[in-house]
């Protein structure tokens, strides 16, 4: 009797089990993402997958594609043996990790599918944009508020490119946000500055275009729902004019949002995972491109006009040695994309280049990760300490004057030390903190010792800077943004180095952003953003680059779309 109700029972079980497979049900798992866990809801009917939703997660804006592309591929092939997303590889295996327990959890027996061959055909617009990043977004809107159709390729899987990691903001003089909280600010200051901060060998008559244009690009970017409410001020800056999202939050996930919404409403045809290969030209204007379509094959987009919007060529090492030898074996805080296919791409059109020497290392920089901590944490009052507990430069300094000085201290690197104070005005702080990059210290004495300095000397290096902010004058470094004494623990610290982090040369272009091969303009074909040159000079203001791809960006639809019509 007990035999034959063990038996039965388990034929019951097992009965049960395969009718609420066929029935269907949903199973609810989770898994740790790059940002927190990403909780999702898996529908499995008859041991098959029919949708996944996510129910939680933490995650950047910018890997929302990404994301859609794994669950539809997941969805698709019956399997999560599917590619990641690059630049959100975190993302991409906790969203995979979360459906992986989902469906052990449910006892499935999927039966894995082949993906579905596509097959493209050539097709025609009228103006093609090659890279989907702030500078190629802005592009396709701007031409498609003008009546184009417009194509736009991207070969990662998500948008935004470096923008995504975009932090301190977007620099721009007498806007309606500067006007709203009193503060003074003129178009010539800010030429002034940028001028100076790229040693004076910026292409002036593109600076006074970014300059003159920067109020507007603020309106419109506001327009498109970007939030640029706050302000702050970066290295080079006389006057407080980075325009970030309110708390100081990032800039570039807000932005990128923002655009790539506006973007996909005014039915901008969005090509992701699609590589730009060669232009088509005949020799006398651009007659549209060849890509490569995400299962290898290549067709055609033909078009009357293209724009480049490819990025700068931060993370293609062979290239950065080529143009500056004694940058071999640094690190850089660009994403895998930045390989400089723009330029590569227009070689055989003959295109001028310049300022290719021309290459910009940030100071701080996690060594360890090649996490970039964003200009605003100095720019809201951070210091830089040395391992002798000193000061040793002005922080608010030009880019390459603070990665050179950092690179004479012991050790090659430096420690950006602030307080509670000072986390608490920028939400940027908070991510770095969860994400464990600081080293803390309730009292100025104990974030010494566990970064082993010297004690004394950083008491008195806090006492001694504490003192030029109450009286209003750093008599060690000149520094002339004092916002904030550094006297309320917690006290943090990060270790920080230059690493490669902008390309200042490119593409040369005019004010109408048109590509120029021997000074002439090449028929149709228009660059914007950190694949051209001659904007920042020798050296980038931190703010200047999300100013340059926005303005140049939608200047290069706008003109794109006149001339193909």
């Amino acid at each position: 009797m007990k035999f034959f109700n063990k038996k039965y029972m388990s034929f019951f079980t097992s009965l049960l089990l395969m009718t609420t497979l066929a029935q269907g049900k949903e199973f609810i798992s989770s898994a740790k993402g790059y940002n927190g866990d990403i909780k999702v809801k898996v529908d499995i009917v008859n041991n098959e997958i029919k949708n996944i939703n996510i129910l939680e997660e933490k995650e950047s804006d910018f890997t929302k594609d990404g994301m859609n592309s794994i669950i539809a591929d997941i969805i698709e092939t019956q399997s999560v043996k599917v590619d990641n997303v690059a630049g959100a590889t975190s993302t991409s295996v906790g969203l995979k990790r979360a459906v992986d327990r989902a469906i052990k959890e449910s006892k499935a027996k999927l039966t894995p599918k082949e993906k579905k061959v596509i097959v493209y055909n050539n097709v025609t617009t009228d103006v093609v944009i090659i890279g989907g990043g702030g500078a190629g977004l802005s592009a396709a809107i701007a031409a498609k508020d003008k009546g184009s159709n417009v194509i736009l390729v991207e070969k990662a899987a998500i948008l935004g490119g470096n923008t995504n990691y975009a932090t301190g903001g977007l620099n721009a003089a007498e806007t309606s946000i500067q006007k709203n909280k009193g503060i003074k600010d003129s178009v010539e200051i800010f030429i002034d500055d940028t001028m100076k901060g790229g040693k004076n060998t910026n292409n002036k008559t593109l600076v006074e275009k970014m300059a003159n244009s920067s109020a507007e690009i603020v309106d419109w970017l506001i327009e498109k729902g970007a939030d640029l409410t706050d302000l702050g001020r970066m290295g080079g800056q006389s006057v407080d004019r980075t325009h970030r999202p309110t708390g100081g939050a990032p800039v570039g996930p807000n932005m990128i949002a923002a655009l790539s919404k506006t973007a996909k409403e005014s039915g901008v045809d969005i090509r992701l995972s699609t590589f730009a290969e060669s232009i088509i030209y005949d020799g006398e204007a651009v007659k549209g491109i060849i890509v490569k379509a995400p299962n290898g094959q290549k067709y055609n987009i033909n078009s009357k006009a293209v724009v480049i919007a490819t990025g700068g060529f931060g993370a293609n090492s062979d290239l950065i040695v080529e143009n500056v030898a004694s940058l071999k074996g640094f690190g850089t805080t660009n994403h895998k994309g930045a390989t400089g296919d723009g330029i590569i791409m227009t070689k055989p059109l003959n295109v001028d280049l310049v300022d290719m020497e021309q290459i910009q290392t940030h100071p701080t920089v996690i060594p360890t990760n090649s996490v970039m901590i964003t200009e605003a944490v100095r720019g809201n009052g951070a210091i830089l300490v040395n391992r002798d507990g000193k000061r040793f430069i002005n922080e608010l300094d030009t880019r390459d004057v603070v990665s050179k000085a950092e690179l004479n201290q012991k050790g090659g690197s430096a420690y950006l030390m602030f307080d509670e104070n000072v986390k608490k005005s920028l939400k940027a702080i908070d991510s770095y903190d969860k994400k464990g990059y600081l080293t803390k210290g309730n009292t100025i004495e104990e974030l010494a010792k566990n970064l082993d300095i010297p004690s004394k000397e950083l008491e008195k290096t806090f006492s001694k800077y504490n003192e030029s902010v109450k009286t209003g004058v750093d008599s060690e470094f000149n520094r002339q943004s004092l916002p904030t004494s550094l006297s309320q623990g917690p006290f943090y610290s990060v270790e920080v180095a230059p690493a490669v982090h902008h390309t200042m040369g490119g593409i040369k272009i005019n004010e109408n952003t048109e590509v120029l091969s021997n000074g002439m303009p090449i028929k149709g074909l228009y660059a914007a953003g950190e694949v051209t040159g001659g904007i920042h000079g020798s050296n980038r203001l931190g703010g200047n680059a999300v100013v340059d791809i926005t303005v140049f960006g939608k200047i290069a639809g706008e003109n794109a779309s006149s001339f193909s019509k």
